[in-house]
């Protein structure tokens, strides 16, 4: 029998929600505001001192960041957890003596499942793939916002750069399960409740990647992320896709215009199950030609293909869903 939430937790879980939605939307230009607003009142040393901090410090996001297990393991993220509730699948072992790379799969409005899964031990990542570490590697211009970036490097977040990927997986050990949202900003524009689009048949910089490095590559479906909020679709040619598509290219996602519960803020309480599938072997090969990248891309859509049909009953949908990789 499930047992029913007192109010108290109910509560707990609904701030960690608005806490980690104001932290997407808003925590980033708060940072940037307050650091810059401080520079014209009497307390503009501090703003100068961390400017010069920031000039000494500015590289350390693609050279394995600064992750702090204090902050990983913050109570809030198992409210976080149990607002929706987010689940980890594991389907295979992940050997800690080599490296992976981790395709995240759909992006979403807000990658709830990716960070909680694979930024946080809310889930029981480390418990349930022993002598593993994971990261997740985001827009590397969000590491250029003053504070905003010490505060996602402290969760082991990393810069999405080739720089940073190539330092991660060549100078950091084995061990490393590194974690990538595959479609980025252009698949976010079409995350929607009913929808499974994914896009990443002309993505394959982390297949390149995994190559050079004989990092395995591993698909992971997060069941219910497209579930979170109703998004307002533009279609291709529109004015307001034209905006969506120019913001992207200036800066690096683009934005969406969405609606969640409790006054369209909050995100749906949907469960969201994260399915971790079997990992494809990869050689090492340190310039790998267009053919093997084509290769080993190929074998990872059919590979995320019949993790995605394996799991799609079990996670909540019906029979009929199909996947579709643009």
């Amino acid at each position: 029998m499930k047992q029913e939430k007192s109010q108290w937790k109910l509560f707990l879980e609904t701030l960690s929600a608005a806490q980690w939605e104001f932290t997407f939307v808003l925590l980033g230009v708060t940072c940037l505001t307050l650091v810059v607003s401080l520079m014209f009142t009497s307390l503009w040393p501090l703003s100068a001192l961390y400017f010069v901090w920031l000039v000494k410090d500015w590289h350390t996001p693609e050279r394995g960041g600064r992750r702090t297990e204090f902050v990983r393991n913050w109570r809030i993220w198992g409210h976080l957890r149990d607002y929706f509730p987010i689940k980890l699948v594991k389907t295979a072992e992940l050997d800690p003596k080599k490296n992976y790379i981790l395709g995240i799969h759909p992006h979403g409005i807000m990658c709830a499942g990716g960070y909680t899964c694979f930024s946080t031990e809310s889930c029981g990542f480390a418990e349930a793939f022993p002598g593993m570490r994971s990261s997740l590697a985001v827009l590397a211009g969000l590491f250029r916002i003053p504070l905003f970036r010490e505060y996602i490097m402290s969760a082991g977040l990393l810069s999405v750069s080739r720089a940073s990927l190539t330092h991660v997986l060549s100078k950091s050990g084995k061990g490393i399960a590194l974690s990538i949202v595959i479609g980025g900003a252009e698949e976010s524009l079409s995350s929607s409740p009913g929808v499974n689009t994914v896009v990443m048949r002309h993505r394959k910089g982390f297949v390149r990647m995994a190559l050079e490095h004989g990092a395995d590559l591993v698909p992971v479906y997060s069941f219910g992320e497209n579930e979170l909020f109703r998004q307002v679709i533009f279609s291709e040619g529109s004015v307001g896709r034209r905006l969506q598509d120019l913001f992207k290219r200036l800066i690096g996602f683009a934005p969406c215009l969405f609606l969640g519960d409790r006054f369209g803020l909050l995100p749906y309480r949907t469960p969201i199950t994260s399915v971790v599938g079997a990992p494809i072997a990869v050689p090492k090969l340190l310039v790998p030609t267009e053919e093997e990248v084509d290769h080993y891309h190929n074998l990872y859509m059919e590979s995320l293909s019949k993790l995605f049909h394996e799991h799609k009953v079990s996670c909540g949908l019906s029979e009929s869903h199909e996947l579709q990789i643009i």
